[in-house]
């Protein structure tokens, strides 16, 4: 079982849609500041050519950075997934990825030259300079956000099958 959510879970797809939501939108705001602290790291790291000093100040700045990424983006999800499932437009993941905008933006400041990406993860992700998206909710860095991912799809599927007979 996912760690957050009752055993067992509603039998209602509506109700267990939102409970998984809800779980959901918690966990990726919990993982927000550190995503952001190790987008910053590992592309100044790969890099090599910033200072000590120049590190750390960088690595506190993506710590600044992070609240308003997680106000925005737990606001997008909760505005979005708690909605009832046949008015949802954005996935989880798609709402998600804008958490890039904030390691982007240091790691742009500091001069790091944009990384080299495949040409469909240009196109669909341009602004991601760093290839920073993340590919699922586990790489935010909490585990249990993919399992969670899944179940949230399959909590989807359920509510609209069961809103459409």
């Amino acid at each position: 079982m996912i760690d957050g959510l009752p055993d067992p879970l509603p039998a209602d797809p509506d109700a267990r849609l939102a409970l998984i939501g809800r779980v959901m939108i918690e966990r990726v705001g919990a993982t927000i500041p550190s995503f952001i602290e190790r987008s910053v790291e590992r592309i100044i790291d790969a890099w090599g050519r910033l200072d000590h000093e120049q590190r750390i100040s960088s690595v506190r700045a993506a710590g600044a950075s992070a609240p308003g990424a997680q106000e925005r983006i737990v606001g997008a999800l909760t505005a979005e997934i708690l909605r009832p499932a046949h008015d949802q437009r954005y996935t989880p993941l798609e709402l998600v990825s804008d958490v890039v905008a904030e390691p982007t933006a240091i790691l742009a400041a500091l001069g790091i030259p944009p990384v080299v990406r495949d040409a469909r993860d240009e196109s669909i992700h341009p602004e991601d300079r760093y290839d920073l998206t993340p590919r699922s909710l586990a790489d935010l860095g909490d585990p249990d956000l993919g399992p969670l991912q899944l179940a949230w799809g399959l909590a989807k599927h359920e509510a609209l099958r069961a809103s459409s007979a």
